[in-house]
């Protein structure tokens, strides 16, 4: 094991990566409960789809862990998940089934253009500040969703959405909620989510607002409900609509895992001298195999975890903490009655929370420099305010070459860039 994880080379040892990763586990494991939540509103099975996510992280990140070497989980990404579910199956009238099997489709191109590496070509292509307005749009609407589902927001005639009714007393619980894992997280308490959640659950039930679950262990549900429907609805995805779908989960899936792989290693120092990242083949095919055996067992697409700094903060340094946080997350499957009191009010402060740090990508934008800025503006804000990834992506992707063509800067426009704006003039025709 040392010799193949080169644990005394990277200064380390097995309980040290063990405790990173019991470290990293506890950190995401809020997303065992998140995720069935979000995608519950597109009418899937939580009970399932809470397997499939506890299964579909364990399978991913150990990949990771044993082909990449890497101390980075993955599992199913909040972003994607909402688009998801209130983007196409909720905004588009797309059964779930089938939203599956756009998934499965992408996950496949996923693959596909992991093995010919372009999806390093495509990302490149693409300018950092538009990555970065991807990234912090998803987090506004991630924390707008927190904010409707919680019941601090709700909606208006006269101003289309306004404050909610604050002496209700489930809002009042989101925000304690709120602001019990915003502080936890200020002070830089490990877990912060997954411990605010606990909180809020607790407090939920001793003020009779949670009901008590009927048990806390037992046999992990059916994944029957979900499993494999991907691959017998292929026939659905027929329309030029529903091939959008499959291009925006992939785009989008991209920015995220990229970005993300990127921020992990160079805050751990895993970069070379040329800001590279070595090994990032296997780094970017551990994804592609969550991508493609997600929509499978039932679950949205899967991204790479910023919680992972949490494990390599106390010391994860090789592929060994990735693999205890896939066992971790295998065990955790015995746990799905505790679903029963994970209610809104309890995953909305986790969302808005993650809406908050994903949101912090607009620090990388260049504001001075207008056709990037106005484009950028229109995909984070554009987001939240159409209730649509895609749409705030289009936007956006249309814009930036619009204003460098009549800037005089046509030639700084990647080919790929006028593609995907062609494709996503279609997209808003259509829809």
């Amino acid at each position: 094991m040392d010799q193949y994880f080169e644990l005394k080379k990277n200064n380390t040892t097995i309980g040290r990566e063990f405790v990173a990763g019991l470290t990293t586990f506890v950190s995401m494991a809020y997303i065992l409960f998140v995720n069935p939540s979000v995608l519950g509103v597109a009418g899937m099975n939580k009970g399932a789809v809470f397997v499939a996510t506890g299964l579909i992280t364990a399978i991913s990140t150990i990949f990771m862990g044993i082909v990449a070497k890497y101390p980075f989980a993955i599992a199913p990404g909040l972003g994607i998940n909402a688009f998801f579910a209130y983007t196409v199956v909720v905004g588009m009238k797309v059964p779930w089934q089938t939203a599956l099997a756009a998934v499965f489709i992408a996950g496949v191109l996923f693959f596909i253009l992991t093995i010919f590496k372009i999806r390093e070509i495509v990302i490149n292509s693409i300018p950092h500040d538009l990555k970065a307005a991807i990234a912090a749009g998803i987090g506004l609407f991630i924390a707008f969703i927190g904010f409707q589902d919680g019941g601090i927001v709700a909606s208006s005639k006269d101003t289309m959405v306004t404050l909610g009714n604050f002496g209700t007393p489930t809002t009042l619980l989101t925000i304690f909620g709120v602001l019990l894992t915003f502080i936890l997280y200020a002070r830089r308490i490990p877990a912060a989510i997954f411990l605010g959640m606990v909180g809020t659950t607790v407090v939920g039930i001793l003020t009779g607002l949670i009901a008590l679950p009927k048990a806390v262990v037992s046999a992990a549900p059916s994944l029957a409900p979900t499993f494999g429907k991907a691959l017998s609805h292929l026939g659905d995805i027929n329309t030029f609509q529903l091939w959008i779908a499959v291009f925006t989960f992939l785009l989008v899936t991209f920015f995220d895992t990229a970005g993300t792989l990127v921020g992990l290693a160079k805050n751990a120092g895993f970069l070379n001298k040329k800001g590279e990242l070595p090994r990032v083949g296997e780094a970017l095919m551990s994804d592609s195999v969550g991508m493609l055996i997600a929509p499978i067992l039932g679950t949205s697409p899967t991204s790479a975890y910023i919680e992972s700094s949490a494990g390599i903060a106390v010391g994860g340094r090789t592929g060994l903490t990735a693999i205890f946080v896939g066992i971790l997350f295998l065990f955790s499957l015995i746990f799905s009655p505790l679903l029963a009191v994970v209610t809104d009010q309890v995953t909305a402060p986790a969302l808005i929370l993650v809406g908050v740090l994903m949101a912090s990508n607009l620090a990388d934008i260049d504001w001075k420099d207008f056709p990037v800025a106005a484009s950028a503006l229109l995909i984070a804000i554009g987001m939240p305010l159409t209730y649509s990834i895609s749409d705030g992506i289009s936007l956006g992707f249309i814009t930036y070459p619009l204003l460098m063509i009549l800037t005089g800067r046509a030639k700084e426009v990647t080919p790929v860039m006028y593609g995907l704006g062609i494709v996503f003039v279609g997209f808003l025709i259509l829809v």
